[in-house]
């Protein structure tokens, strides 16, 4: 199962202030700790909003609106994300927990959200490639 670990924006993400460098090492070790067992398959952080635009789509149709940021850091945005593969959603929060916060005056979060499985998403073309060339040389073994 895979779990997106999504750290939410705080006013200090936002506004570009750095981690501590301790901060910083705890969150190397964590990452490190998490390719080692075998779980990590994505780690992101996010520039600020600032940077970002959003696309809205009017209800009775139309053309979009597209809005340039900074947007207000009360609407849940996102300041990163770790992308893993566990056994349970119980193993996706002991990981959550793990993960490393920055000391300060502000409150940190981290949401736990399980990915749907969507077998219509096409899959990594590296993949598909070397499956497609594995199936021509079953093909050929079989005309042997």
């Amino acid at each position: 199962m895979r779990f997106m670990l999504i750290i939410k924006t705080t006013a200090y993400s936002e506004a570009g202030v750095k981690h501590s460098q301790a901060y910083d090492e705890a969150r190397i070790a964590y990452m490190k700790s998490l390719a080692r067992a075998g779980v990590l398959l994505a780690d992101e952080e996010l520039q600020p909003s600032g940077t970002g635009l959003r696309i809205g789509y009017p209800v009775h149709g139309g053309e979009p609106e597209v809005t340039a940021g900074p947007f207000p850091v009360d609407q849940g945005l996102i300041a990163g994300y770790t992308l893993i593969d566990v056994c349970s959603e119980e193993e996706a929060i002991d990981w959550a927990r793990r993960m490393p916060v920055p000391y300060g005056p502000v409150a940190f979060e981290i949401e736990v959200r399980k990915l749907e499985e969507n077998r219509h998403t096409p899959r990594n073309p590296r993949i598909l490639a070397m499956e497609a060339d594995l199936e021509d040389q079953r093909n050929m073994l079989k005309k042997i």
